[in-house]
C-alpha cells in the first residue's frame, strides 16, 4: 500500500511542477494556483497516510488488550465454578 501511495504522491508532485512551469511560461496565475493546489493535495495525502497508520496501530493495540482482558478465565469461590467473562457479559 505504501508503494501505491508513494507513486500517487510522486505523480501529483510531477504534475504540480509541470503546471507551475507552464504558468511561468504563459504568465498565467490560474495555472500557478492549480499547481499549488495539487502540491497541497500531495502533502495532505502523505499527512493522512501517516495519521491513519498511527491510528490503526493504536486501535489494533487497544483491541488486542481489551479482548485479551475479557477472555481471561475468572474464578468465583462462592459457587466454586470457573467461567469465562466475555465482552457481551459486560454492561
Amino acid at each position: 500500500m505504501l508503494i501505491l501511495i508513494l507513486a500517487i504522491v510522486i505523480a501529483l508532485v510531477a504534475w504540480s511542477l509541470h503546471l507551475m512551469q507552464e504558468a511561468i511560461e504563459h504568465h498565467e496565475f490560474s495555472l500557478m494556483l492549480a499547481g499549488t493546489l495539487v502540491a497541497f493535495a500531495a502533502a495532505a495525502l502523505v499527512g493522512v497516510y501517516f495519521l491513519m497508520g498511527d491510528y490503526m496501530g493504536y486501535m489494533a493495540r487497544v483491541n488486542h488488550h481489551s479482548t485479551a482482558a475479557y477472555q481471561m478465565p475468572a474464578y468465583d469461590p462462592q459457587y466454586d465454578v470457573q467461567f469465562i467473562v466475555s465482552s457481551s457479559d459486560q454492561p
